[in-house]
């Protein structure tokens, strides 16, 4: 199997400051590109409204990981999935991609809303998004991710 070494590009700054499944809506971060890279990297980015973020879930250790079926969150009502049906640090190489709202830019700072990921979390790339490059075609999907899904993008403000 090949392995690959990756270095972060840039570093979340504030926003969540901790981990937690749902209530992730209306939070600002900042995603502040690594001083290593020219500011001329960002050029033309303000003008998307989201982007692309791969991220690593840093606070996870490689004992985390699970290569078997299991319910998603440890609800028996949602049936049992394999490892790559889950979208959490629980994958092998504990990665997740995020689309946030893109506000401003001010030097090698993106102010982002919507971003899923903790303050501290290495980015290991970013992109703008595409509209062209979302899915073709209609979206399939069994009830149980909705259902788990239900107060995901709830604003953080409104936590119980």
């Amino acid at each position: 199997m090949a392995t690959y070494q990756v270095e972060s590009i840039a570093t979340v700054v504030g926003g969540h400051t901790r981990v937690q499944d749902d209530y992730q809506g209306g939070v600002e971060s900042i995603i502040r590109l690594d001083g290593t890279y020219p500011l001329e990297t960002l050029q033309g980015i303000e003008e998307f409204s989201h982007i692309v973020v791969t991220w690593r879930f840093h606070l996870a250790s490689p004992g985390d990981v699970q290569l078997h079926a299991r319910s998603p969150r440890g609800n028996e009502s949602w049936p049992a999935t394999g490892t790559f049906v889950h979208r959490n640090h629980r994958r092998p190489n504990q990665l997740a991609i995020s689309y946030p709202r893109l506000l401003k830019v001010e030097g090698r700072d993106l102010l982002v809303t919507d971003l899923d990921a903790v303050d501290g979390t290495p980015i290991i790339d970013l992109a703008p998004y595409f509209e062209q490059m979302g899915p073709r075609g209609q979206v399939r999907q069994p009830a149980w991710p909705g259902e788990m899904l239900a107060d995901y993008w709830h604003d953080a403000s409104e936590r119980p």
